[in-house]
């Protein structure tokens, strides 16, 4: 076995791949590729250089340290977006192809059979989590939803660099297998994921309306002077602007 290396970890895979006809399979398996070898074109990345896993409905690639996280993060993700919608416009209802894409990074070894790493066990995991599903499944006119994990995030999204919107980014709590982490959903064309959309805050109870003052409680205020209750004179007392005779007051 040889020592192991670094590696960006791009997974893709097809939603609803398993519902569909066996040649409507091969046929989304060809443009899967497709796309994605454009994509990784469009963004300026050597295709050639990157280990292809296949899985059926999805390909896990091993991406040499010779490529940088911004790119692959930013250019590739609106890359493959674009090459996807691009298909959509020609592709029948039943070819349609939705993606889910995650990122990772770290360290894997090659054998003899292949490539085994924790690393790619986590970007795996990542592609197949509910979170992600839910957040495709949430925007119907997505053709793609895309996760991050925190080391992605934290190394490289966080920053805000070109080509990468920090603010369409959710955070989601993976909790399965043996992955209990916290990673980053984006949906390409939406603001934020639309199930997780952040709650308004909650407005600040406007303070009462004041009571209209009468026209002898402005003369006071304007005077400075508050009274409390009646002010007696004698036998007369004053209530508000009118004086009270002392046989007038009422008892």
């Amino acid at each position: 076995m040889r020592n192991p290396t670094f590696h960006y970890i791009v997974v893709v895979d097809v939603e609803g791949y398993g519902r569909r006809l066996v040649p409507v399979q091969a046929s989304l398996r060809a443009a899967m590729y497709e796309v994605t070898e454009n994509a990784f074109e469009d963004a300026g990345l050597d295709w050639e250089s990157v280990v292809k896993l296949d899985r059926g409905d999805g390909i896990l690639m091993l991406v040499p340290p010779t490529a940088d996280g911004v790119t692959l993060a930013g250019k590739f993700v609106i890359a493959l977006n674009e090459s996807l919608r691009e298909k959509a416009g020609f592709f029948s209802a039943e070819h349609q192809m939705r993606m889910r894409v995650a990122l990772h990074q770290g360290t894997c070894q090659q054998d003899r059979n292949g490539w085994v790493g924790e690393a790619i066990n986590t970007a795996a995991r990542l592609v197949d989590a509910g979170p992600l599903r839910a957040a495709l499944a949430s925007a119907p006119a997505a053709t793609m939803a895309f996760i991050a994990s925190d080391d992605i995030y934290r190394s490289v999204i966080r920053h805000g660099y070109r080509h990468i919107d920090t603010a369409s980014f959710a955070p989601v709590e993976i909790d399965m297998k043996e992955l209990q982490e916290t990673a980053w959903v984006q949906i390409p064309g939406y603001p934020h994921p639309p199930h997780l959309n952040p709650q308004p805050a909650a407005q600040p109870t406007p303070p009462p309306a004041p009571q209209p003052a009468t026209a002898g409680s402005e003369r006071r205020a304007a005077a400075g002077v508050q009274f409390h209750g009646p002010l007696t004179f004698g036998g007369d007392q004053v209530l508000g602007d009118k004086t009270v005779h002392g046989n007038e007051y009422p008892r």
